[in-house]
This record gives C-alpha cells, structure tokens and sequence, in this order.
C-alpha cells in the first residue's frame, strides 16, 4: 500500500485557497466511464456515499476559521494499494470500491486521526473521499486508487491539523501534538492486512522499502541478505513439494501397471482354463453341452476332471498253434 501526500503547487493541489480545481480533476474520469456505459463512484466521506461535488467544495471550503491567507486550507491524499492487494479486496471493481471505502473509514481515517496525538477519532476529521479505477502512466493491470480531500481543520472548525508537519508527540511550545507519518504508514499498512486477512511479504512492506530507500548500508545489506534466505527457503519448499508430487505420480503409475498385470493375468489364466478344458473334452469325449464356455475368474478354484476309470481291453490275437 502506497500513501502519499501530494505536495502543494501552483496548480491542481494548490490548497492555499478553495478546493475547486482539485474536486473537479477527481471528477474527470466519471465523465469517460459515463460516456463508455462503465461504472462511477461518487464522492463518499465517514458516514455517506454519492455526495454531490458542491457540497464537498462548500464544505471545505469554509472549515476555515482562523487561517491566514497563505495557509494551507486542505491536505490532498493518495492511497494506492498494489495489485495483489487490489485482488484480496474483491474480485470486481465495484467490489474493491467497496472494499476502498471500508478501507478509509475503518483503518485509515481513525489512524490518521490518531496520529495528531490530541485525543481526536476518526468523527473528528473532515474528509471527503473519491475512487479512481485507471492511472495512464501505469502498464498494471489494475490501478483502482482513492483521492482524499482533508480540511486542515477538524468538523468544528477549532483545532488545526498538519500531516505535514515536522514535529511528532511534542508536549510543550507553539505546536503540541505534531504527527508521526511513519507510525501513519506502518498503522495502515497493518490494519490492511487485518481486514483483508492478506499476507504481506517482507518485500513489499514499508518497513522494507523504506530501510532500502533511506536505511544504513548496514540495514540494506541485512535486509537483503534475509531476502535472499528467503528466496532459498521457499525454492526448497517447492523443491520438496515437487519430489512429493513426484513420488505420488509414480505410485499411482505403479498402481495401474499392477493393475494392468492382473488384467492381464486373467486374460491368460481364462485362456489355460479354456485349453484345459478343451484338453479334457478331446481325452474324454464329453458332449460339449457338459463344458461350461463362460470364462473363469482368477480367484475361482478349477477342479480338472476325473479321467475315465474305463480302460480298453486289449485284443490277444491266437496265435496259431
């Protein structure tokens, strides 16, 4: 899960006067999924859904008491999962929309309110939310991302909230409280995985890329190491998996050549049955009605039949005297 918050310019994230032109780009591509028959989101916040783009401008736009001039009025934030994450929250857009919006309103809202360290819950926090389903620059497959409108102030308009902010938990002088974008980061990232059950890899956690990005080359280097131990662990894992896939394909192999040997073994056996029969009718001249033709099982006892007690007389020829 990647977060970020979009630096203030000149332009579409200029947050230093009204939210107008940043609730207007987040409403460019309901426009081309309209015309293509595809469907949109609307803009939803802590509680509702489909909240009508005038009344998220008006609402921002005048939670700003006490505020001068030049100070930042909003805070625009981009949170965009992965695509294997994207796939443990649905399997559908409208799906992963939804699972977006649990997202924001159970895990990531509460940990941002949280973050400010001055007693504040999620109610606290005035936002406005909106999804987005394509990015152009990216060859993913999936790209469903959410854009967040945050008011510097809180719902009642008194306390003033930064996340931008250098100071973290500070008790005493003129900002208390601060915010730690860290702790935000690794919060929400574990909150992700405990409402959507997905099993992160070390990989692609945020402790990872960001001791990889800013770490020691002592950190990086171990980090990298357990990489590698854990690329090995995993081919040994499959390495076994396959010797066992293996082995039971062989066994079953084995199992049908034996059961190809038995058939035909009986085949052979009916046909000793058949001679020795056709051996006892030529010795004893049996009618063949007294023959029975029908085949005999491998485990069926053959009791030959008796030869014939009556034997020949020979014939003395006189000789002459």
């Amino acid at each position: 899960m990647h977060i970020d918050f979009a630096p203030p310019s000149n332009g579409t994230y200029n947050n230093s006067g009204s939210c107008r032109q940043l609730a207007n780009y987040m409403e460019h591509e309901d426009l081309e999924r309209m015309v293509k028959g595809i469907y949109t989101e609307g803009f939803f916040n802590l509680t509702d859904d489909n909240i009508y783009k005038s009344k998220v401008i008006k609402d921002i736009d005048t939670n700003i008491g006490q505020l001068l001039k030049t100070d930042a009025k909003f805070y625009a934030i981009h949170v965009n999962p992965s695509e294997s994450e994207l796939r443990a929250m649905g399997n559908t857009e409208q799906e992963q929309a939804e699972a977006m919006k649990r997202y924001i309103r159970e895990v990531f809202i509460p940990k941002y309110a949280k973050n400010f360290n001055k007693e504040l819950s999620e109610a606290d926090i005035k936002f406005y939310g909106k999804i987005h389903f394509d990015r152009s620059r990216s060859n993913n497959a999936l790209n469903m991302h959410c854009h967040l409108i945050v008011s510097r102030k809180d719902q009642n308009n008194k306390k003033k909230l930064s996340p931008l902010t250098n100071h973290k938990d500070t008790k005493k002088g003129k900002v208390t409280g601060g915010f730690d974008r860290v702790n935000l980061f690794q919060q929400t990232e574990h909150g992700f995985d405990k409402l959507f059950c997905y099993e992160r890899q070390q990989t692609e956690s945020f402790n990872y890329r960001n001791k990889i990005k800013n770490g020691t080359i002592s950190e990086q280097f171990k980090l990298q190491k357990q990489e590698i131990q854990s690329i090995e662990r995993e081919a040994k894992i499959n390495q076994d998996r396959n010797k066992e896939n293996l082995h039971s394909i062989n066994l079953e192999n084995k199992g049908a050549c034996n059961q190809m040997f038995n058939t035909d073994t009986n085949i052979i056996v009916r046909k000793q049955d058949r001679n020795i029969l056709s051996n006892s009718y030529k010795n004893n001249h049996l009618p063949c009605s007294q023959i029975s033709l029908v085949p005999l099982e491998v485990n069926d006892s053959y009791v030959p039949l008796e030869k014939s007690t009556h034997t020949k007389k020979k014939k003395w020829k006189r000789k002459n005297i």
